[in-house]
């Protein structure tokens, strides 16, 4: 069997698109099918064609430059279209694998049915909600109902369907495409890299002034639609029930500049500290640091349909979890069991989610063992990665 995954871009850059499509191509090597990544115009970070990283070898389209949208995504669409066309004449796949976003199917479908070639088509989240979450879009403009024209497009005629949680199923169906056709192949975490967590370093914790500290942390992007703004505002009113309480905060992103400064003008400014981006390489040893991690998401048509990936790193790190009880964490996480869920938008609810945790920590061990085995039995890629092999079957009419 041989596998071509499209993208909109890959490792070496990092992010949770990247690391995603790393467990996947990882996952079917392992099981010893051949696999190829072509990435789209969108790929930013210059490099050579091919470029190979962690044992992954990624073919480049170059990128476009200059033009107003519509007209360069137009652009984007035709240069992909004609690399993906080329490298199918050279590496002659059984099976397209295409992932979002939207102008990665478009591309590919017109050339999936020049070559006779089946075409799944993965979506990670729908590209009007993600430009809503990011800022760049507004909800029921014109581009945002011409984008939801386009995703149920590439749906209705991509021969499979996959994504990551039952919330976008959900949609789909809805929106007339046939339930039959569409998989769910939810996000998970590479134990090998994730299920192992560092013991902490007390001389580690003691350069960031954390030693015998209740630390909350968040580790990501700091999006607008992460709800930081709520866990810093959460921070006087932990630190009233909670004196040794530190919020943690790693990362970088949009909001960074306007979270700094909300956190500067904070009574809790002392507690609040601001790492920066770190090499993924030392990611662990910043959950080491963090006894509870905290993920404030808002309510959204965004946060309500997909699930992050975040919180099943905390749980394989065995660290305990509370997040805001939004429809894509309630899809993950069961409260009171493997993690706590409060009511979003509101910092009241959260301190005291907090707090409470805080004044528990005897059931501490069973919570950590238990969210450590969800991720280990139904959110690990070893064994997620059987969940394609029906629509591959299906489609190539190979057996797997």
């Amino acid at each position: 069997m041989r596998i071509l995954h499209i993208l909109d871009h890959s490792l070496p850059l990092h992010s949770g698109y990247s690391f995603r499509t790393r467990a996947i191509v990882k996952a079917q090597m392992a099981r010893g099918w051949e696999v190829a990544c072509l990435t789209g115009p969108r790929h930013f970070k210059p490099g050579p064609d091919p470029e190979t990283c962690e044992g992954i070898t990624f073919h480049r389209t170059p990128a476009i430059t200059g033009g107003k949208s519509p007209l360069r995504e137009w652009r984007e669409i035709q240069a992909l279209a004609a690399r993906l066309e080329r490298f199918i004449g050279e590496w002659r796949p059984d099976q397209l694998h295409v992932h979002s976003p939207v102008l990665n199917a478009l591309a590919a479908l017109r050339i999936a049915k020049r070559s006779g070639l089946p075409l799944l088509y993965e979506i990670r989240a729908f590209w009007e909600d993600a430009a809503v979450g990011n800022g760049t879009g507004k909800e029921n403009s014109l581009r945002y109902r011409a984008t939801r024209m386009l995703e149920t497009h590439a749906a209705r005629h991509a021969d499979a369907v996959a994504v990551i949680c039952e919330g976008l199923r959900r949609d789909l169906v809805s929106r007339g495409i046939v339930p039959e056709k569409i998989i769910v192949a939810p996000n998970g975490v590479d134990m090998s890299m994730f299920g192992n967590p560092l013991a902490p370093d007390p001389a580690f914790a003691h350069r960031h002034g954390l030693t015998g500290a209740d630390v909350v942390g968040f580790i990501g992007s700091f999006y607008d639609y992460e709800g930081l703004d709520d866990l810093i505002a959460a921070m006087p009113l932990l630190l009233a029930k909670r004196p040794q309480a530190h919020l943690l905060l790693v990362g970088g992103g949009p909001m960074e500049e306007k979270l700094k400064a909300q956190a500067l003008a904070s009574p809790a400014a002392a507690r609040i500290h601001f790492i920066g981006r770190v090499p993924h390489e030392q990611v662990e040893l910043y959950y080491s640091l963090i006894d509870v991690l905290a993920y404030p998401r808002k309510a959204m048509r965004l946060t309500e349909l997909v699930t992050p990936l975040k919180p099943l790193e905390a749980m394989a790190q065995r660290k305990l979890v509370a997040a805001s009880d939004v429809g894509g964490h309630r899809e993950l996480i069961e409260d009171g069991v493997t993690g706590t869920l409060f009511p979003a938008g509101d910092p009241a609810a959260l301190a005291a989610a907090l707090d409470t945790l805080f004044a528990n920590r005897s059931g501490w061990e069973q919570r950590r063992e238990d969210a450590h085995a969800f991720v280990e039995r139904d959110r690990n890629w070893s064994s997620n990665i059987s969940r394609y092999i029906p629509a591959y079957q299906r489609l190539t009419g190979k057996a797997l």
